[in-house]
């Protein structure tokens, strides 16, 4: 007996092909990779960017820049930001919390310096907006004064009346003349007594925030402390160690030999009464680190302290 057997193979199916879905960067608005350091490109308004990607993103809890200081929102937001190394956190689609290198929120740092004004926000950012108002800083002080100025409508007054002058009359009688003597000299007045010192309309306050071998850095508060808004000033010291200033913000500087010049930028040009305004600055230096003993104020002196 002949046993055939047969055996009868299928062929097997062919591995389905796996498609390659391309990675596609995450974008800003929805999928920001978050705490990834990256450069500010451009600013387009006081409150949104345009990073290198090429992304544009809304700061969060910052308010639509106001009209009247629009202009000055995007100067100061461009000198801060712009070709600086930045990182973002995502709130909400649309919006990103934006940080400086050194930690600073940038929305806490506009509305102190009262560039922007705080919106839907409380505790941090509204403690900042109450002392930006306080101190008229930004847009809290003129042109805008908190809000849109608005055109005051003076009330017309009441012309004095004119009176026409009387002609005089005059009266002729027969008299005899009569003799006078001359008045006699009047003493000369004693001199008035020599005006009180004037106290200085300002206060400066120097002080060193950090030092290492060879360089430091350094911070400079002025307190207007007269009666009239200070509008435009240039600060001037000199330092008795051979300290140099290498970078200067919310002041442009100058430097010849010792003698340091510091000139307001426009977001910083006003001061109000009883309002401050602070610069900071690195600084080299070769041995000691004196601060400073005097200041001058647009040529004032001011008291130190």
């Amino acid at each position: 007996m002949v046993l055939l057997v047969c055996a009868c193979t299928a062929e097997s199916p062919a591995p389905p092909l796996v498609t390659r879905v391309p990675l596609r960067p995450p974008t800003l608005i929805t999928e920001a990779q978050e705490n990834v350091p990256m450069l500010v490109r451009e600013v387009v308004d006081g409150r949104t960017v345009e990073l290198e990607s090429g992304q544009r993103a809304r700061i969060s809890f910052l308010a639509e820049p106001a009209v009247c200081w629009a202009a000055a929102a995007i100067a100061f937001a461009t000198k801060t930001l712009v070709d600086k190394p930045v990182r973002v956190t995502s709130i909400i689609p649309g919006e990103v919390n934006l940080w400086l290198e050194d930690g600073t929120s940038y929305a806490s740092l506009a509305v102190r310096e009262g560039v922007l004004r705080a919106q839907d926000a409380a505790g941090a950012l509204a403690d900042a907006e109450a002392t930006a108002a306080r101190e008229k800083r930004g847009l809290w002080g003129p042109p805008c004064n908190g809000v849109a100025a608005t055109p005051t409508i003076a009330t017309a007054g009441t012309s004095p009346k004119r009176v026409q002058p009387t002609k005089p009359v005059v009266v002729t009688t027969d008299v005899p003349p009569v003799a006078t003597t001359p008045p006699a000299p009047v003493p000369a007045p004693a001199p008035a007594p020599a005006p009180a010192p004037v106290p200085p309309p300002c206060t400066v306050a120097y002080r060193i925030s950090g030092q290492w071998p060879g360089g430091f850095q350094g911070g400079v508060t002025i307190r207007n402390t007269g009666s009239a808004a200070i509008n435009g000033w240039t600060l001037r010291w000199s330092f008795s160690d051979g300290q140099a200033v290498t970078q200067m913000w919310n002041a442009t500087s100058s430097q010849r030999g010792a003698a340091v010049t510091a000139t307001n930028v426009h977001y910083t040009a006003t001061i109000a009464p009883g309002g401050e305004v602070s610069i900071g600055f690195l600084g080299s230096l070769r041995g000691g680190n004196a601060a400073p003993a005097s200041f001058t104020l647009n040529g004032t002196a001011c008291a130190t302290g």
